[in-house]
């Protein structure tokens, strides 16, 4: 909540007065300095443990913990886990395919290095149904084209990627 404080502040150039009686919050909350340990060990022997087991969650982490010596609750291991950023899907995808979950995202540096592609379709007001292609490049954000048509093939995909490239 301290955080939510400075951010209202700091945005909106509030007081820290103002900023807490918007949020909610007593000023002595604000201002008392955390004495939280961090549990940096902790944590580091977590991402660790993540790295090596991909399908792990907080609990079976928990376990590890305790094999490792560690006495630590599950609780929290849990809040330590979440605000690492660890969790993992809770719903499983439908094909079954073994997803790994904390690969970094590709970041592009420059433009048509990485392209995005996606069907949209909506139905006329007669009822004819069309699905429309889009292409975007991700680090401009710029629609490199879009195709159009009642019925789109996997041939019309290839069609579009290949005049694009060239």
């Amino acid at each position: 909540m301290k955080e939510v404080v400075a951010y209202v502040a700091r945005s909106h150039g509030y007081s820290e007065r103002r900023a807490c009686s918007l949020t909610r919050q007593h000023r002595s909350t604000q201002r008392k300095p955390s004495t939280r340990n961090p549990r940096l060990e902790i944590r580091q022997r977590m991402h660790e443990i993540v790295q090596t087991r991909i399908r792990y969650g907080y609990r079976r982490v928990q376990i590890m913990l305790r094999r490792d010596g560690w006495t630590v609750g599950r609780n929290l291991v849990w809040r330590l886990y979440r605000e690492e950023g660890l969790a993992l899907r809770s719903k499983r995808p439908r094909r079954r395919k073994m997803v790994v979950h904390r690969e970094a995202r590709c970041v592009p540096k420059r433009p048509n290095e990485a392209w995005s592609l996606d069907f949209v379709h909506d139905q006329l007001s007669q009822g004819t149904k069309f699905r429309a292609l889009t292409v975007v490049d991700i680090w401009s954000r710029e629609g490199l084209a879009i195709e159009v048509g009642q019925r789109l093939k996997g041939r019309h995909v290839v069609e579009v990627l290949n005049r694009l490239v060239r």
